[in-house]
């Protein structure tokens, strides 16, 4: 019995040694490269949209720089590929990128039929739809044949299909793939209305010549968990994308931002020590640097930072935590403990 315990435990010790030493062939084509490629939203601002330089930013965007922080220690080494709904998919599962940090809903038939999975959810979401306020619609359940637009590909359509049905009502889809040309079709008339995820309604209402003339109404189609994406078979890959956003999450949770970085560094809480690297060997499992918390933090600064520079009340954006705040403030923003 002892001969046989001492087997078992000598090969758990030889596989935990070698799932922790096995390379990542993601993460070393990486490095090799110089630069992460992040699938982008095409243009949804606050959450994904590049200026006249070029210059990317949004919450999305922020996650993306925190990875390419974690690997290489500077939030510029990455390279923006801008994809619309049809094409995300396609270039995650290609290796046209390294991971897709576009705003996409989590499913379970995305994680077991597409040779992808998620990493985590940096935005919880849910479906609506918006009309213009001289329609006179206070209800979804008053649009009974009216024309609707909306992107395909996505949950979205499919969500859209499925509460009609539930609620014995008729609609005409208008289907069109680009965002902004769905917004343009309907702000000319050729759709009575247009669905999104909610977050996505109120950034694309902020943009209109007079977004008090357009009203969000108050149905909610669905639950759209929002994050990024992986392909599976890479679990080391995986966990340096999963504990970016985690590190953002825990770092807000102790009051860790990238203004009291270093005094937090001499903080005795082993919590905050972990997450700055002062204590324990946090990256060598995933074959990054042990500062790689203190460099993210430093650079891109805790979830609640990004949050508010880029969909918060001082953004044009003006959006609520809502679901988005701490678990201690009412939200679902849970960071697992890095321990």
């Amino acid at each position: 019995m002892k001969l046989l315990k001492a087997a078992v435990l000598g090969a758990s010790l030889f596989f935990m040694g070698a799932s922790v030493s096995q390379a990542s062939p993601t993460l070393e084509a990486v490095k090799k490269k110089g630069f992460v490629q992040c699938g982008f939203s095409t243009a949804l601002p606050g959450f994904s949209i590049a200026n006249s330089k070029g210059e990317w930013t949004g919450i999305d965007v922020d996650l993306c720089k925190a990875i390419a922080t974690m690997v290489f220690g500077d939030p510029a080494k990455f390279k923006a590929t801008p994809l619309t709904t049809q094409q995300r998919f396609t270039a995650l599962q290609s290796g046209e990128i390294d991971v897709l940090t576009r705003n996409t809903t989590a499913t379970l038939t995305r994680d077991t039929t597409l040779g992808l999975m998620s990493a985590g959810i940096n935005y919880y979401d849910s479906q609506g739809i918006m009309v213009k306020k001289d329609l006179g619609v206070k209800s979804a359940k008053e649009l009974g044949g009216a024309a609707i637009c909306v992107q395909p590909g996505t949950t979205t359509e499919l969500n859209l299909a499925d509460w009609f049905r539930a609620n014995k009502l008729e609609f005409k889809p208008v289907v069109i793939n680009n965002p902004d040309e769905a917004m343009r079709s309907y702000e000319a008339g050729r759709c009575d209305a247009y669905t999104t995820d909610k977050s996505g309604l109120a950034v694309v209402r902020s943009t209109l010549p007079n977004p008090q003339d357009h009203v969000i109404l108050p149905e909610e189609f669905s639950k759209e968990p929002l994050g990024p994406m992986v392909r599976q078979g890479d679990d080391q890959w995986f966990m340096v994308v999963r504990w970016a956003l985690n590190l953002m999450l825990e770092a807000e949770e102790y009051g860790v931002t990238s203004k009291n970085l270093d005094e937090m560094t001499k903080s005795p809480n082993p919590n905050i020590q972990r997450i700055l690297g002062v204590t324990g060997e946090m990256g060598k499992g995933m074959g990054i640097d042990n500062k790689w918390g203190y460099n993210v933090l430093k650079h891109v600064g805790n979830y609640g930072e990004s949050f508010a520079r880029n969909l918060g009340k001082g953004t044009p954006m003006g959006l609520d935590r809502g679901l988005n705040a701490q678990w201690r403030d009412g939200g679902l923003m849970y960071g697992w403990p890095v321990r």
